[in-house]
């Protein structure tokens, strides 16, 4: 199973060599946008299609017991991101503290006041730099961002997942507002391609060979929003910015992961990733460009089946990225299963899959898997344990990597970190997912992390006592007890 992804090293560089710098030409306003042969190829993951091959179910193995190691795993965590940890795992596990926390931040990621806008009053930015930013963020410019890099490293973590925070998340009369929005002018390409491709671009060169970069086409603009939302193909200027962030990430040997996004988007965003996809994956047996499937919809199964049949055919390593899903809160209820254990089996069985290249009941298809990378994206510890019970089994076939939020499931990323650390033939690579960008820029990726504490009260009670444990367990070795 030796590869780059579980290595931690640069992915072999395989297709030519482009310049770092993004030239756009002035595009024409009022640009016909036409739709290419992307479009033709939509039923391939539209829940309209479906496959009938029938497959036994593959037995996914029980998950694996808790590691017993020699010493509790957030030991290896400094003191300062111990107790920041816990007094936000307090805050976001109270139902006293945490709905009016969840106002008051809806109202800084939503606002139009310069006095609640954190990039515009000083004493609001510095509350804030000091408590959440500074727990789930890496910084705003290069030294901090690096420090923050090297300090995961070296605790132990064997690289990053970084991202540009700047996105945006669509209200529905926002939505029908897109309708206006087919025009690509100078001043579109000037003030939101340019900008979105430039904080992109720095973030590839923020990132060190073996790393992986998350990016959000929305951060991009109106007319990115208005082509994914009626499933157009990128504009040319759009097209061209794409491009040059991947040539980049290859020369700099980092993996992209296209991120998922509100679901009136998500068709088009998976569009784009199987453009890039085929282009840069082609031939290969590792994935460089990942795109991200959730779990907690009811279609996701459907949708990677038929996209690992298109990479059979087109012959392209498939990445993904599985998630549970972090928009609950903007996406219709009855796009999700009915239930949280609905979810976890989805997680499970599709991750079994792609790890083990074996067709399942969920994941359905016929002849020879295709080649696949997997990025296991979960604070659920008992997901996290059935993974590596597939790799101590020796049935895992891909390679894979396992993610963590910074800040999140510190506990489930630690055991990862000990576990590696402890049995040096146990190839674990765990990463953190980072942001960066100012703090106003940051607020709708910070409220977003607290909605998903919400959902998940019950996890983050077990981050907290977590934390409390290894709080009392180094006070008792301070004074001799432990």
């Amino acid at each position: 199973m030796s590869s780059a992804l579980r290595r931690g090293t640069a992915q072999p560089l395989r297709w030519a060599t482009a310049s770092n710098a993004i030239t756009i030409n002035t595009l024409r306003p009022c640009l016909t946008i036409t739709k290419t042969n992307m479009v033709a190829r939509r039923h391939i993951h539209s829940s309209e299609r479906r496959t009938n091959t029938i497959v036994e179910q593959q037995q996914i193995p029980d998950p694996l017991p808790p590691i017993a190691p020699s010493k509790a795993p957030l030991s290896v965590l400094p003191l300062i991101m111990i107790l920041r940890s816990l007094a936000t795992m307090t805050v976001s596990s109270s139902p006293l503290l945490l709905p009016p926390s969840l106002h008051v931040m809806g109202i800084l990621a939503n606002t139009t006041n310069p006095l609640l806008n954190p990039d515009k009053n000083p004493l609001l930015r510095y509350f804030l730099k000091k408590t959440f930013y500074a727990q789930f963020c890496a910084g705003e410019k290069s030294p901090e961002i690096k420090k923050t890099i090297d300090g995961l490293k070296n605790i132990g973590f064997t690289g990053v997942i970084l991202n540009y925070a700047k996105e945006v998340v669509l209200t529905k009369d926002e939505s029908e507002g897109l309708k206006n929005g087919a025009m690509e002018t100078d001043e579109c390409i000037q003030n939101e391609i340019l900008p979105w491709a430039r904080g992109t671009l720095e973030t590839v060169r923020l990132a060190e060979p073996g790393d992986f970069v998350a990016l959000k086409f929305t951060g991009a603009g109106s007319i990115a929003l208005y082509q994914l939302k009626d499933r157009l193909p990128p504009s040319p200027a759009m097209y061209k910015a794409i491009d040059s962030i991947c040539q980049l990430a290859h020369e700099r040997g980092v993996r992209l992961l296209f991120d998922a996004e509100q679901d009136m988007l998500q068709d088009g965003i998976d569009d784009w990733t199987l453009e890039f996809t085929r282009k840069y994956n082609k031939g290969l047996g590792e994935a460089v460009i990942f795109g991200t499937y959730q779990a907690y919809k009811k279609k996701c199964p459907e949708v990677l089946s038929n996209h690992l049949k298109l990479a059979q055919i087109e012959n392209f390593a498939l990445g993904v990225k599985l998630v549970r899903g972090a928009y609950l809160n903007s996406d219709p209820r009855e796009l999700f299963h009915d239930t949280k254990e609905e979810t976890d089996a989805c997680f499970d069985s599709l991750a079994a899959s792609v790890l083990t290249r074996e067709w399942n009941i969920d994941v359905k298809g016929s002849g020879e898997y295709p080649a696949a990378s997997l990025v296991v994206a979960s604070h659920n510890a008992e997901s996290v344990r059935r993974s590596r019970a597939i790799m101590e089994a020796g049935r895992a076939k891909s390679d894979i990597a396992f993610a963590q939020l910074q800040g999140m499931a510190d506990e489930v990323s630690c055991e990862l970190v000990e576990a590696g650390q402890s049995d040096k033939t146990k190839i674990l690579p765990a990463y953190k997912y980072l942001v960066w960008g100012t703090t106003g820029e940051c607020m709708k990726y910070l409220l977003r992390r607290a909605h998903e504490n919400k959902d998940a009260v019950q996890r983050t009670r077990g981050s907290r006592d977590a934390l409390w444990a290894e709080l009392v367990r180094r006070c008792k070795s301070a004074v001799g007890l432990a």
